[in-house]
């Protein structure tokens, strides 16, 4: 099933225009990118959402067709932003490795992470019950995995790219046991 831009375009204007933190999640409601916007959080998603002008886009970090869901977490000033990064980034990232190609600073301890001001699901539920069905969802993360093992083979060698390539895999090899398991095979040490 292709994008449906037309309710994605009004689930992105429905986020906050503030500056701040924004966490892009998959089709499971797994993050896999936390990122900062200096001049917008919806702008600065609608961007991504669009492949236009991202760097995380243009790197092939991360792939729009699994991004459903949007959490935001405004601020009231640019001084704010980077630590509230940091902190969601080590928040989430030992629960699911986020495709971040860098990695911030950690935060101090015992900081408490806060909700997200705001859940848009910027896919609709068909769609979702669609793609999240491994019989589509493994060939196209395969190809898009193909796709980032070529941008780092001939474009960009960078431990950034490297290190969404590895969480890339890592969700790869999830969706792949998946498939296996709605196939009805037995494991041969089953037997």
């Amino acid at each position: 099933m292709a994008i449906d831009f037309g309710f994605r375009k009004k689930a992105v204007r429905t986020l906050t225009n503030q500056i701040g933190v924004y966490v892009l999640c998959d089709l499971d409601k797994v993050p896999i990118y936390v990122g900062q916007s200096k001049d917008g959080i919806r702008s600065r998603v609608a961007r991504h959402l669009t492949s236009a002008r991202s760097d995380i886009i243009a790197n092939r970090q991360i792939d729009v067709w699994e991004i459903a869901w949007v959490l935001a977490y405004p601020v009231e000033t640019k001084e704010e932003i980077t630590p509230l990064e940091s902190l969601l980034f080590h928040h989430f990232n030992p629960k699911s490795q986020l495709m971040n190609g860098s990695i911030p600073a950690a935060p101090p301890a015992g900081t408490a992470v806060p909700d997200p001001a705001q859940v848009v699901q910027v896919m609709s539920d068909e769609e979702i019950a669609d793609k999240i069905d491994p019989v589509q969802r493994l060939p196209r993360q395969a190809g898009h995995y193909t796709n980032i093992v070529g941008h780092f083979l001939a474009v960009k060698n960078s431990p950034q790219v490297a290190r969404a390539m590895d969480a890339h895999f890592k969700r790869l090899a999830s969706y792949h046991a998946e498939l296996l398991g709605l196939t009805g095979e037995s494991d041969p040490g089953d037997e």
